[in-house]
């Protein structure tokens, strides 16, 4: 076994194995089909692309985004440390400049001996050792041979992304600034609706003209009924399950009080800044499926945001995953074909950070399988993660027989172990999961001098 490799796909998960195993002495040739061949989702040539959102989520340890974070960063994570060189304002949230990030990851490639990025579409799996990071929107040719291959009906669902405003078109006499509880730094603008104005909204959005998700189905999925990953679920199919959704979901006005005034509005709807020069801001969790005209006609009812300029739309577009319980091996290599290992939302991970996380456990396990074969072991050799970590859990889910049909799954405590007389306090509780993940985590490193 040479220690050379090819990796399919510069997104997230693949530039975190690429980085991770150049660091260790292997050669790597890093392919990326754009910006020959781009998706509907991307607008940029630029490895590690963010596409939906600009936040990884909470850096806190009480949350588990936050723990998920803290034991990649254990295990040698390559791309959280330049993703914080790339932050923005967001409160506790790890939020990045899309632009500066992207570079910051392309100049890490470009500077590592190790590594060729290769500008190329790859339209069948290699012979040769791989990692296959391809992500949700893997190219149709690329798929069609993945499905030949395994002889399994891939899963897919469809995902959405959040429309994009420029700063200079809001009206400042009508939002403000606040974090959630004044708990850090007023990072987030917050519009604020009236009863009358949130109901009138909801009503658009339910009205509104959407895409249909024929538009973006192709021969290998048009006969599967597509459906949404429960994360990712549009605003207006949200607002279609009641009236009330929102404003107790992502609009919820919870410790959100206009400092104007000291009142609670009735809905608040937050944006977060998109860059470091706060030049445009994201709408939290407007993901759409509405044509481009409803979207101006709609989310300019939003109090502040009546001659808001959109920098970019939202949008739908196909995301693809394996039923990886199925089809892979414990090492996240494919079971029909073991030289080659899955890594990214393709593997069922939902999430940036999950899908860094999933690069990283790639790259490890090729690079211990590599080290087991140097002293006469064998080449489907793993160790297991410990089972109080977020990541390690993230790994069983992938690799463990499922009940019923496989889905996607984020980090999140509910995935751990219970504790051992757990306090009542929440905050206290979620405290308690984070230090017992990091210690195991890191005696598990120490005992198998990892």
């Amino acid at each position: 076994m040479n220690k050379e490799i090819s990796i399919i796909g510069a997104g997230l998960a693949g530039c975190e194995a690429a980085l991770y195993l150049a660091h260790r002495g292997w050669k790597v040739q890093l392919f990326e089909m754009r910006p020959e061949k781009q998706t509907p989702a991307h607008s940029t040539e630029l490895p590690a692309e963010l596409v939906c959102s600009n936040s990884l989520k909470s850096l806190r340890l009480d949350t588990a985004s936050g723990l998920l974070k803290a034991e990649l960063e254990t295990l040698g994570c390559e791309l959280l440390p330049l993703a914080k060189e790339a932050l923005v304002p967001a409160g506790q949230a790890l939020a990045v400049d899309r632009e500066v990030f992207s570079q910051k990851v392309l100049h890490a490639l470009q500077d590592c001996p190790g590594i060729n990025l290769i500008t190329q579409e790859i339209t069948e799996l290699p012979d040769s050792l791989c990692i296959l990071a391809s992500g949700p929107l893997t190219s149709d040719k690329l798929m069609a041979d993945l499905m030949r291959k395994l002889g399994e009906e891939q899963l897919y669902f469809f995902d959405a992304i959040a429309p994009i405003v420029e700063a200079s078109s809001l009206d400042y006499s009508k939002v403000y600034s606040k974090d959630r509880y004044d708990k850090g730094e007023p990072d987030y603008l917050n519009c604020p609706f009236s009863k009358e104005e949130y109901y009138s909204f909801v009503d658009a959005l339910i009205s509104a003209e959407k895409h249909e998700a024929h538009e973006f189905e192709n021969q290998f999925f048009s006969a599967v009924k597509f459906s949404f990953y429960e994360n990712c679920i549009p605003i207006e199919e949200i607002a279609r399950r009641g009236v009330d959704s929102l404003r107790h979901g992502v609009m919820k006005p919870m410790g959100l009080e206009d400092p104007r005034t000291g009142r609670k509005p009735w809905a608040v709807l937050q944006l977060r800044t998109e860059n470091k020069l706060c030049s445009s801001f994201n709408l939290v969790g407007c993901q759409t499926m509405l044509r481009y005209p409803e979207q101006k006609r709609v989310f300019r009812m939003i109090p502040g945001l009546e001659n808001a300029e959109f920098h970019r739309f939202g949008s739908i577009h196909r995301n693809s995953y394996l039923n990886s319980p199925e089809v892979l091996n414990p090492d996240l290599s494919l079971k029909a074909l073991p030289h080659v290992y899955i890594a990214g939302q393709l593997s069922g991970v939902e999430g940036y950070v999950e899908s860094i996380g999933c690069g990283l456990l790639a790259a490890r396990n090729l690079d211990l399988r590599y080290l087991n074969l140097q002293k006469g072991g064998t080449a489907s050799a793993r160790t297991a993660l410990p089972p109080e970590t977020i990541i390690g859990q993230l790994w069983r889910h992938l690799t463990s027989p499922s009940e019923g049909k496989f889905q996607p799954m984020n980090a999140n405590f509910g995935i751990l172990p219970v504790l051992d007389n757990p306090p009542r306090d929440k905050k206290q509780k979620k405290e308690m999961y984070s230090s017992r993940s990091l210690e195991s985590l890191k005696s598990w490193l120490d005992a198998n001098k990892l």
